[in-house]
């Protein structure tokens, strides 16, 4: 039998995890050179902004679709502000989904969104499957950010491991 209330706890404490996390390597972040976070890297993005600018607007993409709100723009592509404006608009966007699955009936995390993806392809998925997602996709990037972190020379950065979270 299918457990709503053990999925909705499991959903918040990766929602928990992923502001967290975020917020840790923002932390850190904060605290770097424009040469630092603009320094060439080979990555899915080449470099620390372009990464954390990657994951800031698939976060809120996701964001302004499970609030089916309109989708026609990603929110990174003209911001002109500081970095440090930028992570913290992050950071909002990862307290947003905390927000969200804790305001959630059971309806809405039993049921499907039906979206279009930046192309235009048309796609149904359910909303537990979609926030999961989103949380693994930002997990794959840290990830890449703790990497690139290290090669731009910063040699103190905490561990966004899940069970560091949970401990």
């Amino acid at each position: 039998m299918f457990n709503l209330l053990l999925m909705k706890d499991l959903l918040l404490n990766y929602t928990r995890y992923n502001l967290r996390a975020n917020k840790l390597l923002c932390d850190v972040m904060a605290a770097l050179t424009d040469e630092q976070i603009d320094m060439e890297i080979v990555s899915s993005f080449p470099s620390i902004r372009k990464t954390v600018y990657h994951m800031w607007g698939a976060e809120d993409i996701w964001k302004r679709r499970l609030s089916r709100e309109s989708t026609d723009t990603w929110a990174p592509k003209h911001f002109k502000g500081a970095f440090t404006e930028a992570l913290q608009s992050w950071q909002d966007t990862s307290q947003w989904y905390i927000d969200f699955i804790q305001a959630a009936g059971d309806e809405l995390l039993l049921g499907n969104l039906t979206y279009k993806n930046m192309a235009g392809d048309e796609y149904t998925n359910s909303v537990r499957d979609i926030v999961q997602h989103v949380m693994n996709h930002s997990t794959y990037h840290r990830g890449q950010l703790v990497t690139m972190l290290r090669q731009a020379g910063v040699t103190e950065i905490p561990s966004t491991d899940y069970i560091a979270f949970l401990r």
